[in-house]
């Protein structure tokens, strides 16, 4: 019989809370809260734009300009779009050493109401495309830093962004202080749904606020596959498929003209196929039952801008099952 099969997955035990209690506290004096509050940049600090253009290098070309053209229409999608930026910055502030695996980006955008697998609406994070391992402290100063940006925008006065700051970093302490208290099976199936983020709106916000969070939740529940099938696809000779809006949405057979369109329709359905295999039992099942019909590169968001995003147009039984 195999002997590590037989071992625990964890081979040491579990810290007790006093214990991580003191280990926080002992990080807490090699990285003060103090030592937070200012930033220096050094002076061997990269060149912004040299850091974006080195980004760049491996980006489609003709997409980078729609990039650069979106990051100056606003000091905020400036912000969205230089998380490399942030992160050079952030390399050399204090850190605890306590590590986590990061969303990378966590600017308060990336925040939605968002369908869980059942069909749940949950408030969580819909974007990982920089997640990485780091420090923690990275992700709870990037969505800080967006709430300024975003208060000054929206002619928010200093005292309301302060504010505005201090109760989100307060929120993000005071869960990490219950989930420190939980065990581990309810820390894993912790969710903010709708009906709590509706409560917290009416505490907060009183009637207009419970009124702003239902719209968006009406908005929320309207998006589904029928709806982005609505606005993405059309019929062509006959046959569906995905609605060209060059440069913006490209379909694969326009990237790639003179190509033979089932050759590489196979190569996409190979990949497919390869994801469907790392998908849990139930979730590969329901994948198989759908046909790959179209493959389009799409632009989308802002720092993503440049990077090879791709959207498929899968269809079920029929044409109307997207």
């Amino acid at each position: 019989m195999d002997r590590e099969a037989e071992a625990p997955l964890r081979a040491a035990p579990h810290a007790t809370p006093a214990e991580r209690a003191a280990l926080g506290k002992a990080a807490r004096r090699e990285a003060p809260r103090s030592g937070h509050a200012e930033f220096s940049p050094s002076p061997r600090r990269p060149d912004p734009l040299t850091v974006l253009e080195a980004q760049s290098a491996d980006r489609v070309p003709e997409l980078v300009p729609i990039r650069y053209a979106r990051m100056t229409e606003s000091p905020f999608r400036f912000y969205r779009g230089a998380a490399a930026l942030m992160a050079a910055d952030l390399a050399g502030t204090p850190v605890s050493g306590i590590r986590a695996q990061l969303c990378g980006d966590a600017h308060l955008l990336n925040f939605r109401l968002l369908a869980s697998p059942e069909r749940n609406l949950l408030f969580d994070i819909n974007d990982f495309d920089e997640t990485l391992p780091g420090p923690w402290e990275w992700d709870v100063k990037r969505l800080a830093a967006s709430l300024v940006i975003a208060g000054r925008a929206n002619s928010f006065t200093l005292r309301e962004r302060a504010g505005v700051v201090r109760a989100t970093v307060r929120s993000y302490r005071e869960a990490m202080a219950r989930f420190a208290g939980m065990r581990n099976l309810d820390v894993w199936y912790a969710r903010t749904d709708a009906e709590r983020l509706r409560t917290v709106a009416t505490e907060q916000l009183g009637g207009r606020g419970r009124r702003n969070v239902d719209r968006a939740l009406g908005k929320a529940r309207s998006r589904d596959s029928l709806q982005a099938f609505g606005k993405l696809a059309e019929v062509v000779d006959g046959r569906l498929r995905i609605a060209a809006d060059p440069p913006m949405v490209v379909p694969l057979t326009d990237l790639t003209p003179g190509v033979d369109r089932d050759a590489v329709f196979r190569q996409f359905g190979s990949m497919l196929a390869g994801y469907a295999r790392s998908l849990p039992s139930d979730r590969r099942s329901l994948l198989e039952d759908f046909a790959l019909v179209d493959v389009a590169r799409k632009v989308v968001g802002v720092g993503s801008v440049g990077t090879r995003c791709w959207i498929v147009l899968l269809l079920g039984r029929d044409g109307g099952d997207p």
